[in-house]
């Protein structure tokens, strides 16, 4: 080969030996993106395999602890009748504070949804899971199926003032505390309610914003900084009205309208857009469940932001 390269070029024994050097590393930089895809691939699909493994893990798991947060048949008079058997999906519930949507979802008919609704709009309240079985309209069955669900958060008792000691009251713990309702309240209501300063309420209505709205109080919990402890202070000063919340249309929802959500990782949104892809619209909450990657925890919290058009 030397010699055929000295016919034409007059190149000395180091320039030869350069000449070779340089045509080895044309071979080994044109190979490279070849040898880098092949090693990619496999390393991909085997974190694909153990991310499909750890979804079946964690939806195994969350069966267990909640044995019927899938799809069941629970009998109760759905939208269309009284008596009719039909799929639902359970979701841990506060019953003092869930919607017309969110009994229907449980397997209660609007009929029956409005009777509970106007019980508490009246001010009864539901102190423990066991007062569900005064209401005529859930039957001892529904209550058996709901039972496990029920979330009731604990009431706090206020300090008895003949405990109290280091004089009288001050004057404004005598006043009525104001209720604010904290998905239409801007900065200046949310400073109104007591504990809450302008830091706070910056930051609630930038999660607010990010989650589509609060269909419960406890979610306060999950603005940065406001811990158990500040959520018990404020928490008799809130409410939250659920007609307020911003919706998402999952059957037309691209990326873009899902990767600021709070309960969606990027590659959950990823899974449920391709889902919808390959299988079509989904066509109610209990559809979510065949996608791997949303455990029944994910799907309970995502349900009262969801619509399925």
């Amino acid at each position: 080969m030397r010699k055929w390269l000295n016919l034409y070029f007059d190149l000395n024994k180091r320039e030869f030996n350069g000449l070779l050097v340089l045509a080895g590393l044309i071979a080994m930089l044109t190979a490279a993106p070849y040898l880098y895809e092949a090693a990619w691939n496999e390393n991909h699909t085997e974190m694909t395999d153990r991310l499909i493994v750890q979804a079946l893990i964690a939806q195994l798991q969350s069966e267990h602890k909640y044995p019927g947060n899938k799809q069941v048949h629970v009998k109760g008079g759905d939208r269309h009748g009284q008596g009719k058997k039909y799929s639902t999906l359970l979701f841990p519930f506060d019953p003092n504070a869930i919607g017309m949507d969110g009994w229907q979802r449980l397997g209660l008919s609007a009929k029956q949804s409005a009777a509970i609704l106007k019980y508490v709009a009246k001010g009864g309240r539901f102190r423990k899971k066991e007062d569900l079985q005064k209401m005529y309209t859930i039957s001892p069955k529904l209550y058996k199926a709901l039972a496990p669900y029920v979330n009731i958060p604990p009431a706090t008792v206020p300090e008895d003032p003949s405990k109290r000691t280091g004089g009288t009251w001050p004057d404004y713990e005598k006043t009525a505390l104001k209720i604010v309702e904290i998905n239409s309240a801007d900065s200046t209501s949310l400073c109104e309610i007591r504990g809450i300063g302008p830091a706070f309420a910056s930051r609630i209505i930038k999660y607010r914003t990010r989650i589509g709205g609060f269909y419960h109080k406890t979610q306060l919990m999950e603005v940065f900084g406001l811990d158990s402890l500040k959520y018990r202070e404020i928490s008799g000063q809130v409410s939250t009205d659920q007609e307020l919340i911003k919706k998402i249309s999952i059957n037309t929802a691209a990326f873009e309208d899902l990767k600021n959500h709070p309960y969606l990782r990027y590659k959950q949104i990823n899974a449920l857009i391709q889902y919808r892809k390959q299988h079509g619209n989904y066509s109610n909450i209990a559809d979510l469940t065949k996608v791997l990657l949303l455990n029944p925890e994910t799907i309970a919290r995502m349900a009262p932001y969801l619509v399925f058009q």
